[in-house]
């Protein structure tokens, strides 16, 4: 038996049917075609699939789309305005911290949660936000990089 759901997806809010045991990664990607959350393992421990929800990184395959009622979501294809990356989006770029790309969405919104509650961050606040994401190809420095320079650029605005 679906359940009904009314959550906020990147701005826009949503009213749907799911069933009960979809997880909120396949919601996004079936349902929603926000195809940028990726599935890696499927067990919460890479972190390829983490979005915001109310803020906070969460691991996608493991929460439940009818947990999402009320809630605000925000994905990858929330950040950019739709002309203008957000700053860590540009500083992702900048600093080459993108190889295959599988790990980058939730690289970057673990990245974005971080910088939502700590703007000021020090290379260890970053490595212990970034813990709970794996990338096999970065060797990760240039990731620590990119987030210390989008935190810079928050200061100048």
């Amino acid at each position: 038996m679906k359940h009904k759901i009314r959550f906020t997806i990147n701005r826009e809010v949503k009213e749907m049917e799911v069933q009960p045991n979809k997880t909120l990664l396949k919601m996004l990607r079936e349902d929603l075609d926000l195809i940028g959350v990726k599935e890696g393992c499927g067990a919460g421990e890479c972190g390829a699939c983490t979005v915001l929800v109310n803020n906070k990184p969460v691991n996608s395959c493991l929460m439940l789309a009818v947990e999402a009622d009320g809630k605000e979501i925000l994905t990858i294809e929330g950040l950019s305005d739709g002309i203008n990356l957000d700053p860590i989006q540009e500083s992702f770029l900048k600093h080459n911290a993108i190889q295959c790309g599988y790990c980058t969405p939730g690289m970057v919104m673990s990245a974005k949660a971080l910088l939502n509650r700590n703007p000021h961050p020090k290379e260890e606040d970053v490595k212990e936000a970034l813990a709970g994401n794996l990338c096999r190809c970065t060797g990760y420095q240039r990731i620590v990089d990119a987030v210390l320079d989008a935190a810079k650029k928050g200061e100048k605005k």
